[in-house]
């Protein structure tokens, strides 16, 4: 049962690659520049920071079977502890 793991974010295919050789990401990264997939899964919201409100991206993975059904989402995941969050929910 493998996966694969897909990032969207809305910058441009430039930054991506240079934050993918930063990083050393083994996994794909897709440029949503007009939102249009950041919007389908409700992720492009408004956003608050020092007062200061903005749309931007809700940080949110989803957990997504082969027949595309959502499995498990997790809302603001914690960084350190996540990649072993996504694999208990593929496990189960």
């Amino acid at each position: 049962n493998g996966f694969n793991i897909i990032g969207i974010s809305p910058d441009s295919e430039k930054k991506h690659k240079q934050f993918e050789k930063k990083f050393n990401l083994p996994f794909t990264l897709i440029a949503d520049t007009s939102h249009e997939i950041l919007e389908k899964y409700g992720v492009w919201d408004q956003k608050k920071l020092f007062g200061h409100e903005y749309m931007g991206v809700l940080r949110t993975t989803f957990v997504i079977d082969e027949k595309g059904l959502i499995r498990k989402i997790f809302l603001r995941p914690k960084n350190k502890a996540h990649a072993a969050e996504i694999i208990a929910a593929i496990k189960k």
